[in-house]
């Protein structure tokens, strides 16, 4: 793309390249996760160590390095007066990642994860609460898929996509150092001791591949780059968008929905200061598995306090209200960003700026998705959510 052809110049494409390049050079959500989460497990529930002491795998990168190289990028340099707001926002969000990387497992990273994420409003926390009382009932855990089968159902989605672009950079891996599924840039992680209800599988693809892979395929392929490392505030709405998607395909259940609202109220009592004991002692009165419950306080608890993971309810409460108001989803493929950026990225793509996406979620194939959404836009009562599914 030449300068100056979509109303960008060459000079700015160049900063938002140079930032792109910087932010993959470090795995934020895996250096902040713990190595050894389930080596520690058994003895905290068998109560031989109520205070587990994480362990943490060797930054790849030196964060005071990498600060350097951030610092001599020059946001205040980009003349596009939209590409340049999402872009100092992306930097300050990039110093703060960087901070918390220096301050992992100490007194000092719990304030910028605020900071980064937010803490529980009000608001969030009634709703939360009020899902964890409303919804006793969960449906009986059914037989389960282990690593090797889930990798291979995840395999097997990325081959649908590849078939739509073959040159799309999508992969999914079993590794040693990592708990459960997660995705790091274009690469599905799955932990060797995942188990996976067959029942949630489908929705777990469209979560994991469909959204986070699916977004980060198309935002790879835009000329402005960030859009595929994420903007600034994107996890919100992707986490969002991403348990949208388990609404969609039908796969939303009672224990996931109750699961989210944990995490909420967890982020809560972890910033008023209970102790991680503290904390799992109430998710089992709550009525969780211990095992369940030893998960989502490791979440939250690692590196000294991690809130990202209240976002997951707050973006689905957010994009329902969007979804009420009329709004639609398909600028949400082009790349990863938040809600709140939406007007920018219509400016972006009404100027000839932005590609269209390389492709989209497979669950929009189903007429029964646009049904599932339709009647989940814009509820307030989130239990509604369950009707017809769990």
């Amino acid at each position: 793309m030449s300068g100056g052809d979509a109303g960008v110049s060459a000079a700015d494409l160049a900063v938002d390249h140079r930032l792109a390049l910087l932010s993959q050079s470090f795995r934020f959500l895996l250096e902040v996760t713990p190595v050894d989460a389930d080596d520690l497990r058994d003895d905290f529930l068998e109560g031989r160590e109520p205070d587990p002491g994480f362990t943490y795998r060797e930054l790849d990168t030196d964060p005071d390095v990498v600060r350097a190289e951030l610092d001599a990028i020059d946001v205040g340099e980009v003349e596009d007066p939209v590409l340049g707001q999402l872009l100092r926002a992306k930097h300050r969000e990039m110093e703060l990642q960087l901070d918390m990387l220096v301050a992992r497992d100490t007194v000092d990273f719990l304030p910028l994860s605020v900071e980064l994420y937010g803490a529980v409003s009000p608001s969030l926390r009634a709703q939360a609460e009020t899902l964890l009382a409303g919804i006793t009932r969960t449906e009986a855990g059914d037989e389960a898929f282990d690593a090797e089968e889930f990798l291979a159902l995840a395999e097997d989605e990325i081959a649908h996509y590849r078939a739509d672009d073959p040159d799309l950079d999508m992969h999914a891996e079993i590794r040693a150092d990592v708990n459960g599924v997660m995705v790091s840039g274009d690469t599905l992680l799955i932990g060797p001791d995942t188990k996976v209800q067959r029942a949630r599988a489908q929705a777990l693809l469209h979560h994991e591949v469909g959204t986070h892979l699916v977004t980060q395929a198309n935002g790879s392929h835009q000329p402005i780059k960030v859009l595929g490392v994420g903007l600034a505030g994107y996890d919100e709405t992707q986490e969002g968008l991403a348990v949208l998607a388990e609404i969609a395909c039908g796969g939303l259940t009672a224990f996931r929905l109750r699961q989210l609202a944990s995490r909420v109220v967890t982020v809560h009592r972890m910033i008023g200061g209970a102790s991680f004991a503290e904390a799992h002692e109430a998710l089992v009165a709550d009525g969780f598995p211990q095992g369940s419950a030893w998960t989502t306080v490791m979440r939250v608890y690692r590196s000294g306090g991690m809130t990202k993971d209240a976002i997951y309810l707050r973006g689905l409460v957010e994009l329902l209200e969007h979804l009420g108001a009329d709004g639609s989803l398909d600028q949400l493929w082009l790349g990863k960003f938040s809600l709140r950026d939406l007007p920018l990225i219509g400016d972006l793509e009404d100027r000839g700026v932005l590609r269209p996406p390389r492709v989209l979620p497979r669950y929009l194939d189903d007429p029964a998705t646009h049904a599932n959404l339709a009647r989940a836009a814009g509820t307030e009562d989130l239990a509604t959510l369950l009707e017809g599914h769990a």
